[in-house]
């Protein structure tokens, strides 16, 4: 099994530019972040942008794989998108991962700063395969053309392409039939924050159940379930899995009875959101992270 974890985009470089480095001198496998333009509690605090971090991040890390948690058409057209993913890619040396979803309804800061149109469930999932089928062709296609309800291309070029071929990897986050039928399609990764859940146990069956689903739409894709990776993001549960060492290690041991091949933690703050302690994640690292290498 793989870990990764999450560095939210909110501390200046002086202060971020640690926490990379130490998420690859500590053994993690792969370190995101969040890409929006603000994100819930945190919106009257700072925020960087995701992409000048992560190419950041690759400038000071060698080995570890970086990407977005995740992605979004909210505040993104895959044309100009596909430029700065193929950019980032080149940067990190063929270390980037496209996490990618759907987006969010209207009560989210990213849909109301841009007095974007409140879409529905449905409309969400159209414009997300619209946008996850651009970014596709975009990245391994030059000249290329794409004519969508919500997205245009025309000719559009992406020499020199990705260093990864044929095209850098996507983590489709999906916790819908439909777009678990996209990340079956395209995905060389599935990503799920579960069905939420008042307790643990709620929480964790609605997992096992999404992960029953995905089997199903592989199946009907024609994948080969060996080939996709499963990420789960563990901070989604009511527990927040940095709280404790034992509390990450049944985090761990639970994923891997439900089959998923990574889990993704989120680096403990201060207060807030994923408050925790820094000593947790040392404690995790030194006693829990080497035993996932034999998996």
């Amino acid at each position: 099994m793989r870990a990764g974890i999450v560095i939210l985009p909110e501390d200046r470089w002086w202060a971020a530019e640690p926490k990379w480095r130490a998420a690859e001198e500590y053994g993690f496998d792969h370190a995101w972040t969040y890409d929006h333009l603000g994100w819930k509690s945190l919106v009257d605090g700072p925020w960087f942008s995701a992409v000048p971090t992560l190419t950041a991040a690759a400038m000071v890390t060698s080995r570890i794989r970086l990407g977005t948690f995740v992605a979004s058409p909210v505040a993104r057209h895959p044309v100009p998108f596909a430029r700065e993913l193929i950019t980032l890619d080149d940067v990190s040396d063929g270390r980037f991962v496209l996490g990618v979803g759907a987006g969010v309804d209207a009560k989210n800061y990213d849909v109301q700063v841009l007095g974007a149109a409140d879409l529905t469930p449905r409309q969400r999932a159209d414009r997300f395969a619209e946008f996850v089928e651009a970014l596709d062709g975009l990245l391994m296609t030059d000249r290329f053309d794409f004519a969508g309800e919500h997205y245009q291309a025309h000719g559009a070029r992406n020499l020199p392409g990705t260093v990864q071929r044929p095209r850098l990897p996507f983590v489709v986050a999906a916790n819908g039939p439909r777009t678990m039928t996209l990340a079956a399609r395209f995905g060389a990764g599935w990503a799920t924050t579960g069905r939420g859940g008042a307790t643990k146990d709620e929480w964790w069956s609605g997992v096992a159940a999404l992960a029953r689903t995905f089997d199903e739409r592989l199946a009907d894709a024609g994948r080969d379930p060996a080939t996709v990776h499963r990420y789960l993001s563990l901070d989604a549960a009511p527990v927040f899995s940095l709280s404790s060492v034992d509390a990450f290690r049944e985090a761990v041991d639970r994923s891997r009875e439900l089959g998923f091949t990574d889990v993704v933690a989120h680096w403990p703050r201060s207060s807030g959101p994923y408050e925790g302690h820094e000593s947790v994640l040392e404690q995790v690292v030194e006693q829990v992270l080497p035993t996932l290498k034999d998996d």
